[in-house]
Formats: structure tokens, C-alpha cells, sequence
């Protein structure tokens, strides 16, 4: 079998890593390299041509899936003409959403990846990646009224225990409350 061109393997480098940031925000970073090359279709020798270790890996993953919120975050900014308030609360209604709820694979890394992160030795990008991107997202959803931290951390439980109990009434019951509780005039 033949060598694959360096543009091949850049291409096939930012889908394994576009799938882990996937996968690991779905199933956590206990995700074998084995399954995780082959929900790419390339094969589990390739990803030591691609990448020193699985966590060089999750660095990278962790970041990609953070800058994929942020994307998101300017979008809906965009989609409101530049009016942050407006912009933040269709976040937060987009955020404590069933659907998001239930798309934990393209959905927020920070919610997705805490009790990952909490586990992780805090010196790596990966971590740092995490700290800052949920301070990026803090600092967005802050207004002169509400402290962006304490907004972040009713979203993130709120998905958090929703995602829990996703078989149960309590789990659109969460969604709700947390909404109410995050709209203006509360």
C-alpha cells in the first residue's frame, strides 16, 4: 500500500480529531483509539502516524469542540444584528433545549466533558483548553445584571441533570425551570 499525500493526511488528521471531539463529548474521553479510528475508517496503526498519544489527541479534540462553540456563539450573535442581550437568551433558550439535551455529540463541550475534565490532572491543553473556553463562555453570557458565571453554571446543571434523567418527566421539567429562571425580569 502506498504512502498518502501530506494533504491526505492533514485531511484525515482533522477528521479523526473533528470524530474524537465528537465521540468523547458523546461518550467521554474513555473512548478506545480502536473504536474511535474506526468510526473514521482508517485504521488503529494510522493514529501513531497521526498523533504522539490518545491524550495529544484529547488536547486537541478538547480544543476543536471549543472553538466549535464558539462558532456557535458568533453565529447567534450574528443571526441577532449584534445585540448581545437578544443574542445571549437565544443561547440560553437553544442551550436548555430537548434538543440539545439530546445532541450531546455536537453539543457544549463544557457540559459534555466536566466530569472528564474533573478527573484530569489539570496540567495539560486539554485542561487548559476546557478552563478557558468555559471563561470565554462565562464572560459572553455575563450582562450588567447578571453574573456570566452563575448564568454558565444553571446551564451547565441544568443539561447536566436533564441528561440524567432524560427518560423521566423531570428531565423537560429541568429544562424549563432553568429557562424561567435565566429569562429577563427574574
Amino acid at each position: 500500500m502506498g504512502r498518502v499525500s501530506q494533504a491526505r493526511a492533514e485531511e484525515n488528521r482533522k477528521r479523526v480529531v473533528e470524530t474524537a471531539s465528537r465521540l468523547f463529548r458523546e461518550q467521554g474521553t474513555r473512548v478506545s483509539v480502536a473504536d474511535l479510528m474506526k468510526a473514521v475508517g482508517l485504521t488503529h496503526g494510522g493514529f501513531y502516524k497521526q498523533f504522539d498519544s490518545k491524550e495529544a489527541l484529547i488536547d486537541e479534540a478538547v480544543t476543536h469542540a471549543f472553538d466549535e462553540l464558539g462558532r456557535w456563539r458568533e453565529a447567534v450573535l450574528e443571526d441577532h444584528e449584534g445585540r448581545r442581550e437578544e443574542a445571549q437568551q437565544a443561547m440560553i433558550e437553544a442551550y436548555l433545549s430537548p434538543r440539545h439535551r439530546d445532541n450531546a455529540s455536537a453539543g457544549c463541550p463544557a457540559a459534555a466533558l466536566a466530569a472528564d475534565m474533573a478527573r484530569d490532572t489539570g496540567e495539560g491543553d486539554a485542561h487548559r483548553a476546557y478552563s478557558g473556553g468555559v471563561r470565554d463562555f462565562a464572560d459572553w453570557l455575563a450582562t450588567e445584571d447578571q453574573d456570566g458565571i452563575t448564568r454558565l453554571c444553571t446551564m451547565l446543571g441544568a443539561v447536566t441533570l436533564a441528561r440524567a434523567v432524560k427518560d423521566s418527566p423531570l428531565s423537560d421539567e429541568i429544562l424549563t425551570t432553568a429557562r424561567a429562571a435565566l429569562s429577563p425580569g427574574r
